[in-house]
């Protein structure tokens, strides 16, 4: 079921990302607490008032100083009274601030979390699997780090920059208009030359950004695949592997930071020209007697509180355009459409007699290489099936098709009459226990993992699904038991625990279909007689479709069907087909077991076992 509450994003699909994009989404979220934005806003404009109000009334402290009348004094300690008040006024701005933008950006990052985790899970089957996980994990979390960033230049330094520039050289304009419109135009010509710069550095910080994520990616991919490395001595070619992509971080981040240090020379000499040039001209206007010794002080004042707000512009743009090239790889992928989704007005899946029909189904990765072409397999109702064929005849294609990992490109796949492609996926999922060859595990307890296949199951029901997958035994031995945490993917067991506790996972989701992809390949043959029994009671009832070279497990279908190039090339009961003389299944059945059994004879125990997952000799699918 779709959560309601959680807002996903697509926005202009195709589209390059733009500024205008992170800002739509970052802003959206923002205004969903608009009582904390109005109190960021005010008190920012409160802090600045009182910065400019300041040098103000010091202004008037320094020219009675400079009259030397002590007679003066009451004026003087009023001054400072005043001061004092604005002073306070000042930091009581600056907490509001302080809390409203702590509380403002907690929040929007969280929704940011979850809409991108939210946005990101809804994508395919291929999406995942054409990409680094490490990479996507750090998109995500670069995501909202990146809006920290963002609205602290925005809400810190931008805004704060832009009123009491304005307000500085309004004030130096009203006592002096030639000092305060040089202010001005020096203030705009400097802010031109940052925006303009900054445009210029922006491919240097996106070349950074993305070499940054390849080596987090190679980083990923390496430890992930540690003990391959460590089997095939790879540690000296992983590191110079990994070297490589190191020294592309660090041409790119020498690129920028060049850039960055050209830019802070050309600032220094703004600040310097800007602050000889004030200086002189109110010397010349001091000594015609339009300014007194306190105008120096107020200049002073503004132009030390205008350098050092914008030279934390110039730092916060490196910082803004650096968030702005994170965000953009998350964005790209908010604004990458879901290729398997549901069709409008899509209702939950109805099962009854829980027939599966695939009808003249089309399917390839590329185009003029089709993996099944016109497949034509109808399952009925209660029906236990199973699929054999060699690798790459497209077995395992047909399970993630009916679980509709992949769209097809023609045909249709029906269950109970009803097309799957317009059925909502969640039900049509549900609908469907699936035990995969590989079961990958959550880092999470043993319970937790059995329980995910009904997530609202008691701990007793937990329990007995262990005891019919027999995965019970050696739980019941671990010091933790249950709470046991498995690893990361479930490494810390062995691949036969982990297809125990799949099996356990899908014998408590008891849903009416029933999928298993050489669901007993992981298990020795003591193992499997352990769970055969359980299986064959998992079955009961329930429309099966199993893939799987164990002929204990083949010999028992209602049906066996042999796929050859995407095509059904046979099909009948186990005997019938040993009948076929120069048929596939008799020469898989010749691999096995070594030549031909009496009928009413046991087979010997495989020499062979036959590979089942094709999807391996796709790369892309890698």
């Amino acid at each position: 079921m779709q959560n309601s509450n959680v807002k996903t994003f697509n926005t202009s699909e195709g589209k390059p990302v733009r500024v205008r994009n992170i800002f739509k989404i970052y802003i959206s979220e923002m205004l969903k607490f608009p009582w904390l934005v109005t109190f960021l806003v005010v008190s920012t404009i409160g802090m600045q008032i009182a910065d400019l109000a300041a040098p103000i009334y010091l202004k008037r402290f320094f020219n009675l100083l400079a009259a030397n009348d002590t007679s003066q004094a009451p004026e003087l300690f009023w001054i400072v009274g005043i001061v004092a008040i604005i002073s306070f006024l000042g930091w009581l701005a600056r907490r509001v601030q302080a809390y409203s933008n702590m509380n403002m950006e907690s929040k929007v990052m969280a929704n940011l979390y979850s809409s991108a985790f939210y946005y990101m899970l809804k994508h395919s089957y291929r999406f995942f699997i054409s990409r680094f996980s490490g990479t996507l994990t750090r998109r995500v979390s670069k995501f909202a780090g990146a809006f920290e960033m963002m609205a602290d230049a925005i809400i810190q330094q931008f805004l704060p920059a832009a009123f009491f520039a304005v307000g500085a050289v309004t004030v130096l304009f009203f006592r002096n208009h030639t000092l305060g419109i040089i202010l001005g135009v020096w203030a705009v010509v400097f802010v031109i030359f940052q925006i303009y710069v900054a445009k210029l550095r922006r491919p240097l910080r996106a070349a950074r950004a993305e070499a940054d994520s390849r080596m987090i990616g190679s980083l990923s991919d390496a430890i992930s695949n540690q003990n391959t490395i460590a089997l095939f001595s790879g540690n000296e070619y992983e590191q110079g592997r990994f070297r490589e992509t190191v020294n592309v971080w660090q041409k790119a981040t020498l690129r920028t930071w060049n850039a960055d240090e050209l830019v802070w020379s050309v600032l220094g000499v703004l600040m310097v020209g800007i602050n000889i040039g004030l200086l002189y001209g109110a010397v010349i206007f001091w000594r015609k007697g339009l300014l007194m010794v306190g105008d120096f002080v107020l200049i002073q004042s503004y132009l030390l509180g205008l350098f050092e707000r914008l030279m934390s512009i110039n730092r916060e743009i490196r910082r803004f355009y650096n968030a702005f090239a994170d965000a953009a790889e998350m964005v790209e992928i908010l604004e990458e459409p879901h290729e398997i989704k549901n069709v409008p007005g899509a209702l939950p899946l109805e099962t009854s007699g829980c027939e599966i029909e695939f009808k003249n189904v089309d399917f390839y990765f590329y185009p003029g290489r089709p993996l099944l072409n016109k497949f034509n397999l109808k399952i009925k109702g209660g029906e236990k099936l199973a699929l054999v064929g060699t690798s790459g005849a497209g077995k395992s294609t047909v399970t993630k098709l009916l679980l509709r990992l992949f769209d097809i490109a023609g045909g249709e796949i029906l269950i109970d009459g009803e097309n799957i492609a317009k059925v909502a996926q969640d039900s049509l999922r549900e609908a469907i226990a699936f035990v995969p060859q590989e079961p990958i595990l959550f880092h999470r307890t043993l319970l937790e993992n059995i329980r995910y296949g009904k997530r609202e199951a008691s701990d007793e029901e937990v329990l007995e699904a262990a005891k019919k997958a027999h995965c019970h035994e050696f739980i019941a031995e671990l010091p933790e038991g249950y709470q046991t945490y498995v690893g990361e993917r479930g490494v810390k067991l062995s691949g036969g625990e982990r297809q125990r506790v799949a099996i356990a996972r899908a014998i408590l989701k008891n849903a009416p279909i029933l999928v298993l992809d050489e669901a007993t390949s992981s298990l020795d043959s003591e193992s499997e007689a352990l769970i055969q029994d359980a299986l064959h009671t998992l079955m009961e009832g329930k429309t099966v479709l199993v893939i799987a070279h164990r002929l204990s497990t083949i010999m028992k279908m209602d049906r066996i069907v042999v796929i050859e190039s995407g095509k059904v090339v046979a099909e009948g009961t186990h005997r019938e087909l040993l009948k076929q003389e120069g048929g596939l299944y008799q020469k898989l059945w010749n691999i096995q077991a070594g030549g031909f059994q009496e009928e009413d004879e046991e087979p010997e125990k495989p020499a062979v076992e036959v590979e089942t997952e094709e999807l391996a000799e796709h790369p892309e699918e890698k």
